[in-house]
């Protein structure tokens, strides 16, 4: 749950919060009760209230003395949903403090889940997104789609992976055996593409720290980036390339009618479906006149008809109509028209298409048709098989996975000399491996579980050859790049995590980073992002110094956690980073360090999932598999609604994963749920049930 980490979690002495807790939530009744004053105060004594309630002291910010009641963890709900992670995860108790029972453990969940579901069902609400802006790859998709361009706005270095061919079929249910791509960085040529002449994109929107950049909190505008809006508008209809062979519309919107036609009602009518879907609503009468009026009056002033509507088609553009994205639920209805259905048109197409929605979504929703849950699941279905679906792989799988990290990785040249060819670099390369992946397994809508652990890849020559032996051979296209669907049988390899590309990233120039490996794990693979380190704790040394050359990273990361602000996160992270120890810095696998010590990878997942290798750490995690599909749910929700998830979130993921685990974990079935759900549809009469 990325950004809800507000309690430090190492400050909770959770065995004494856990044997207390119990008998309140099973209790939940808001009232001091005998067995609080008995028992449970007696807990607190023994374990927690030295550091977290008495003599004022409370480690953490946390003063377990003002639990007195659920109604007490109700009304801190970040406090209660670290409270049930932290346990869910067995990072507390502490080691060095008796452990819980596996059934007082499962017990005391359930009860904490009970006071958050109860909660969230009366008085904990989600946070609605704030209005926002969108992103410039919201932005260029848009446009894109208003106009039905055959060219883009403007060039996206953000994505990653460029399509040669028409492959991208998602209606077809299966993606082709071979495929052309190309990757964004460091080959220039995959910029040159079709696109609107003399128009400049504004600045990139960066992911958010262990999020995206859709995040409305992160998409800001200034002054300045509100008049670059209004320039982009118009360069882009005064660009020579937007004309009649480019632009779809061109003929029923900027082309003059006949002689003998009524202008000005023409114009009206043409303005009427245009800015319906621009604003994503149908527009009134006084905003249409407004815009008619300024159409009009460029062509009595003598402009021809087609700039008259572009002119208006400018103003249109440059409006915050247009490129903020808001809700109007909490607002009173205007019109018979339901604003909340309008709302979640514009929320399923710019969460699957990025863009604003078709005349279909518009039409449903202005029929208040879109709210019941057969409609909306089949809408889910149309959007998901048609070929704008491109733009979610486009933006969500690489976020995800932070994959623009791979981008600034250069590996030592001496010591990876394969990694550089010509101009270029293997890494361009890498980065396609776990995007096709993930497409594979989004158009066939197979296992999210196969995101850990697949028995098929999507590679080039140069990959295969980097994982038989080190990249010493296969051809190395720099641009077009053929990559093939093959088979792998060696489950060292297979899923996302142990790819070149992850492993690469997530090192060093000179060496692997198991705490940069491990943080990673926590992060996307289980959404529980670490605190960022101690400012005044120095980092490993990148080379061992004298006298330590002969330890393995291991041992030399040994003294280093002994620093006891240190220590806590370490033993979370730690077990997932070394355990992926045998993958070199670009992710070749090596049994022995260069000094001859044999590499351990062995360590326990959540202090119950014992492994001695990658094959058993992707066992461990898929052995927790409703706790990998929640993690996963949680980022799909996240990306959905543009904003972090919230305790008031978590009962419903509770309840995707509950039904995500009897459809087998398909990812399509994940994103009808996340879609169908109370924080996805907010009051769009939620509680009506799914299909």
């Amino acid at each position: 749950m990325p950004g809800q980490n507000k309690t430090n979690p190492q400050a909770l002495k959770a065995l004494g919060i856990a044997t207390v807790l119990l008998p309140v939530a099973l209790a939940a009744s808001g009232a001091e009760s005998d067995a609080f004053a008995g028992a449970v105060h007696q807990t607190f004594r023994d374990h927690c209230v030295q550091c977290h309630g008495e003599n004022g002291r409370a480690k953490g910010k946390v003063d377990l003395l003002k639990l007195k009641s659920a109604a007490d963890l109700s009304d801190n709900p970040e406090l209660l949903a670290d409270l049930i992670g932290v346990i869910d995860r067995n990072e507390m108790p502490p080691e060095d403090e008796k452990s819980l029972g596996a059934d007082q453990r499962q017990r005391l969940l359930a009860g904490l889940k009970a006071i958050l579901k109860e909660s969230a069902a009366t008085t904990l609400k989600p946070p609605a997104t704030p209005i926002r802006r969108m992103n410039r790859f919201q932005y260029n998709n848009a446009v894109q789609d208003l106009f039905d361009l055959k060219v883009v706005v403007f060039t996206l270095p953000e994505r990653m992976l460029r399509e040669h061919g028409s492959w991208f079929q998602p209606g077809t249910g299966k993606m082709p055996d071979q495929v052309k791509v190309g990757s964004r960085p460091l080959g220039k040529s995959q910029l040159i593409e079709r696109r609107l002449a003399n128009v400049g994109p504004f600045p990139q929107d960066l992911r958010a720290e262990n999020g995206f950049d859709n995040r409305a909190d992160h998409l800001s505008i200034s002054p300045l980036l509100l008049e670059s809006f209004l320039k982009i508008a118009r360069s882009i209809v005064e660009s020579p390339d937007f004309n009649e062979k480019n632009c779809g519309i061109w003929r029923e919107f900027f082309a003059a009618p006949a002689e003998e036609a009524d202008r000005d009602a023409e114009v009206r009518k043409r303005l009427h479906g245009f800015l319906t879907r621009a604003f994503r609503r149908p527009v009134s009468g006084e905003l249409l006149d407004r815009y008619a009026k300024h159409a009009i009056r460029r062509i009595r002033n003598g402009a021809s008809f087609t700039d008259g509507m572009k002119a208006a088609a400018t103003a249109a553009l440059a409006s915050p109509r247009f490129f903020y994205l808001y809700d109007r639920g909490g607002e009173p209805a205007k019109s018979p028209t339901s604003a909340d259905d309008l709302d979640l048109a514009s929320r399923l197409s710019f969460f699957l298409w990025g863009s604003i929605p078709d005349e279909r979504l518009i039409d449903l929703a202005a029929k208040r048709e879109l709210r019941k849950p057969d409609v909306l699941a089949a809408e889910v279905d149309r959007l998901l098989n048609d070929r704008r679906l491109q733009r979610f792989c486009d933006s969500f799988p690489s976020q995800w996975l932070q994959l623009e990290r791979i981008i600034t990785s250069a590996p030592d040249a001496k010591k990876n000399p394969e990694f550089y060819f010509a101009k270029y670099r293997a890494s361009m390369h890498m980065m396609l491996e776990p995007l096709l992946l993930f497409e594979a397994i989004l158009v066939e809508d197979r296992p999210i579980l196969e995101l850990i652990d697949s028995n098929f890849s999507y590679r080039s020559d140069l990959l295969q050859s980097w994982y038989r032996d080190g990249g010493k051979g296969g051809s190395r296209p720099p641009t077009v790049i053929p990559f093939k669907r093959v088979p792998v049988t060696d489950r060292r390899q297979g899923g996302v995590i142990t790819t070149a590309a992850v492993m690469t990233m997530t090192s060093s120039p000179v060496r692997t980073q198991p705490v940069t490996r491990g943080a990673w794990i926590a992060s996307v693979i289980f959404n529980a992002p670490p605190d960022p380190p101690p400012a005044n704790v120095p980092p490993l040394e990148e080379n061992a110094k004298a006298g330590d050359e002969n330890l393995t990273l291991r041992e030399r990361f040994a003294a280093h956690r002994d620093n006891a602000a240190c220590a806590g996160c370490h033993n979370r992270i730690d077990p997932l980073g070394f355990a992926l120890e045998n993958y070199g810095s670009t992710g070749i696998w090596r049994d022995h360090y260069e000094n001859g010590r044999e590499v351990d990878a062995a360590g326990v997942l959540f202090r119950k999932h014992r492994f001695s290798d990658p094959i058993e750490f992707k066992d461990a995690i898929l052995a927790e598999r409703d706790r990998f599909a929640r993690a996963f749910a949680g980022h799909l929700l996240a990306f959905a609604l543009g904003r972090e998830t919230h305790p008031a979130d978590e009962p419903a993921l509770d309840e995707i994963v509950k039904r995500a685990e009897a459809d087998d974990y398909r990812l399509r079935g994940l994103i009808k749920r996340i879609v169908l759900s109370p924080p996805f549809r907010g009051s769009f009469e939620a509680g009506r049930g799914e299909p």
